[in-house]
């Protein structure tokens, strides 16, 4: 007990000491940010990209889905498996792996001679996204000094929201070939080989492997002359061993009734984050608008100004959060996206929705993103680095991965059928429901885990206290 309590307070120290970024730090926040680029730059690009392809493939809704999902379901896979290759291969060298695939996934999509190869190439594209989801923050996170390690982990979603404005910008421009704009990709891809090259392998992975030298070499490398590394190594040491230790751990542990709240929580946020509607809007608002008597010009300006409304949001949601309160912006953000889908349902079921309504059109587009994006979005990530116990964290944040990106591909495979069944404006209402349905999901089993520690938060799990009356501060 006492040495839990030294490491604990050694912990405290570290997080208070003034301390300084170290170059090397400052790189693998730019890795990851590169990272997230990437995932934002390639399931964004395809948004414009399609309006092309469809005329030089000539294909109907049914391959623009496919082409559209295929990257969706290589995240799944990339997702589970890179859970996998991370605890054995290492983060750094697992991220490796991946920067090659960005690469080679870019350049297979750019030569497709058809849409079956395209699908193919965005698959593999997908591989490189999930797994990128799944291992560049915890990369960060094990390198960061404590003091830096929040910041720096936002790095990786702020890069999302950066490639998703960049891919709408390209697709706006028009003059850049299809083949062009996903192939570019490969340059980011490059550079993220090049920056890991120069990088060290996780400490908290080393440690877990045994290789307790190699660890305090790579603390020397990343933290400041003045820097407590042998406090730092026995805390990753403790830590280490509770995982080794603990009676529920792995994949197995997923299914400890205790574990069942974090569970629910973290993969029933994942999924709605999907359901409300944020990937409809990014893949298909082109092709929607376009469908509806919408120039292409116009429909891309959208596009752009949707991409800028996301990141916005996010910014704006990320300074606050800490001050309002993961469930209370929640709450507060989801009712104002389901107004926005609710009332652009109305222009199309109304008939309104010509030229003369292209500014409450636009209008609901931006403000359903602007409350998307600052709200539910933030916590798509955010519950699975907070929710899961230590032993199973891996794991739980790796089936909460797929449970994301499995909604995704569903959502993505459906839409354009399901709009030419029902129309556009039913199926507005229809994800309008979705976020009427998140927001009573939220209220009911989200606690506000706002300024608890882990070790909080998993003693409450354990002592089956994980209910938001649970968490309510007096």
């Amino acid at each position: 007990m006492g040495s839990t309590e030294s490491t604990k307070g050694s912990a405290e120290a570290r997080e208070k000491a003034p301390g300084q970024l170290t170059g090397a730090v400052v790189i693998v926040a730019l890795v990851s940010a590169v990272s997230g680029m990437l995932y934002g730059y390639d399931t964004g690009i395809i948004s414009g990209a399609l309006l092309q392809i469809t005329k030089d493939f000539g294909i109907e809704e049914a391959w623009k889905q496919v082409i559209a999902a295929s990257i969706l379901l290589g995240a799944v896979i990339g997702a589970l498996t890179c859970s996998y290759l991370s605890d054995r291969r290492g983060r750094k060298g697992t991220l490796v792996m991946l920067a090659v695939v960005f690469a080679v996934g870019s350049i297979w999509c750019a030569l497709a001679p058809n849409p079956v190869l395209l699908s193919v190439g965005r698959l593999v594209l997908g591989f490189a996204v999930g797994g990128a989801t799944q291992t560049a923050p915890m990369y960060v996170a094990e390198l960061a000094p404590p003091k830096y390690r929040g910041r720096l982990v936002l790095c990786f979603q702020i890069a999302i929201g950066v490639g998703i404005v960049i891919a709408t910008i390209v697709g706006a421009s028009e003059s850049i070939p299809w083949r062009w704009s996903i192939g570019a990709a490969a340059v980011p891809a490059a550079l993220m080989l090049v920056l890991l090259l120069r990088l060290p392998e996780s400490p908290r992975w080393l440690v877990k492997r045994d290789q307790g030298d190699e660890a305090r070499a790579v603390l020397e490398r990343v933290r400041p002359s003045d820097y407590d590394v042998d406090g730092e190594l026995d805390e990753m040491a403790e830590l280490a061993h509770e995982e080794k230790t603990a009676n529920t751990r792995g994949w197995s542990g997923l299914r400890a009734a205790w574990v069942r709240p974090a569970l629910i929580l973290g993969c029933g946020v994942a999924i709605f984050t999907q359901l409300s509607g944020i990937e409809m809007i990014i893949y298909y608002s082109p092709t929607i608008l376009t469908d509806n008597g919408f120039s292409e010009s116009v429909a891309l300006e959208v596009s752009v100004a949707l991409g800028v409304s996301y990141l916005v949001a996010q910014l704006v949601g990320l300074a606050i959060i800490d001050k309002v309160g993961r469930r209370r912006l929640t709450l507060i953000m989801i009712p104002g996206a389901a107004v926005s889908l609710f009332v652009l349902g109305w222009l199309f079921v109304s008939g309104h929705s010509g030229r003369e309504s292209t500014p409450f059109i636009i209008a609901c587009l931006v403000v359903f993103m602007l409350f998307n994006a600052g709200g539910l979005q933030l916590m798509g990530w955010l519950t699975g680095s907070e929710t899961y116990p230590l032993a199973v964290r891996p794991a739980g944040t790796a089936v909460q991965s797929a449970a994301l990106w499995g909604t995704n591909l569903l959502i993505t495979l459906t839409l354009l059928t399901l709009i030419s069944g029902i129309g556009v404006g039913p199926s507005m209402w229809l994800y309008g429901l979705f976020n009427v349905a998140a927001w009573i999901f939220v209220y009911y089993r989200m606690p506000d885990l706002t300024g608890r520690s882990l070790e909080e938060i998993e003693s409450k799990l354990g002592a089956g206290k994980f209910t938001p009356a649970d968490f309510a501060r007096s």
